[in-house]
């Protein structure tokens, strides 16, 4: 009978990063059975198969994976370039192979790559920072109000407060409690990207592909059916090489509520309520058929005052707001 593993890390107050390491690593077949152990002690740290937080030493190749110490600057790589914690070192060196066993492909498929970064990019690297102590923003800039239900903070809420027993048995006990909860979300992240972000993905790159089908200018893109598109289109507008003056302008996608269409105005970046080109002015603000006599196109229902986003009754009358609007 194989021995158990044992994953060491500090014991005291406990903190966001080494929480998800420890169970992160926990999902591997290698510590899925892993005994924990947290202390300071070197010579009871030295006896565990894999340390995370604690030991000032960083050697994947001991398994050592500590982020404390002077002269750690080890990031992620792939143009990130923020401290990594343990969770990060743990993720970097492992992340792959938890996302592979998750969605059930090979480590090497390409899919399993993209989800890998995308999740360090959503979920990991603000753990990293927060535990790093690395701003989100400027330090001249003040905040409006104050932000004490990430993740990290939830996590430090479970360590017993200064005036309550702090033992090693409750502190243990609390650290699992914490552990789970970070794991849990972990997952739930990771599921979401997998069964929703990336058939999102698979569908604004079909469109993307085929956009000269549509027209040939190439900067109207059809969806047949409404997904999250804005991160994938600017994403895959890099990726795909498109030069500027070919970039979307428009989009078009069902409303299942109402069993129209809608032409939506791509903005200047992702989250940005600027427009790379509003639909026309004279129309905006103008509603059914008022507008239809306007702009001369059966079936429209409305235009935003802001020009960012407009409907018809029917696809063809949609996309002949797009082509029109092209003109302006």
């Amino acid at each position: 009978m194989a021995v158990a593993k044992a994953i060491g890390t500090h014991d005291g107050t406990f903190h966001c990063d080494e929480a998800l390491a420890v169970y992160l690593l926990r999902q591997l077949p290698t510590y899925a059975n892993a005994s924990l152990t947290r202390t300071r002690e070197p010579a009871k740290l030295d006896s565990c198969d894999i340390v995370v937080d604690v030991g000032s030493v960083y050697d994947p190749s001991k398994q050592r994976y500590d982020h404390h110490q002077r002269g750690f600057t080890e990031v992620f790589g792939h143009g990130y370039v923020t401290k990594l914690s343990s969770a990060g070192l743990v993720y970097k060196h492992f992340g792959k192979e938890l996302v592979a066993l998750r969605i059930k492909k090979p480590v090497e498929d390409p899919i399993v790559e993209l989800l890998w970064l995308k999740l360090y990019k959503e979920f990991i690297e603000a753990v990293d920072a927060n535990d790093n102590g690395i701003n989100q923003y400027p330090t001249d800039i003040e905040a409006r109000y104050r932000l004490n239900t990430s993740l990290s903070s939830r996590v430090s809420y479970l360590n017993p407060a200064w005036n309550e027993p702090a033992t090693s048995d409750i502190s243990d006990a609390q650290f699992l409690k914490a552990s789970e909860l970070t794991g849990k979300e972990f997952y739930e992240r990771l599921d979401y990207y997998a069964k929703a972000w990336l058939p999102a993905r698979d569908i604004i790159e079909r469109a993307m592909e085929s956009r000269k089908d549509v027209d040939p200018s190439g900067r109207i893109l059809v969806f047949e059916t409404f997904c999250p598109w804005k991160e994938h289109l600017f994403e895959l507008e890099n990726e795909m090489g498109i030069p500027e003056a070919e970039n979307t302008l428009y989009v078009l996608y069902p409303d299942t509520s109402s069993h129209t269409w809608r032409i939506q105005a791509v903005g200047v970046s992702p989250n940005s309520f600027a427009s790379r080109k509003a639909l026309p002015e004279p129309w905006r603000g103008v509603r059914d058929d008022d507008l239809s006599t306007l702009s001369g196109i059966p079936g429209c229902t409305f235009v935003h005052a802001s020009g960012f986003i407009g409907g018809n009754k029917t696809k063809e009358g949609a996309m002949e707001m797009a082509r029109q609007a092209l003109k302006f």
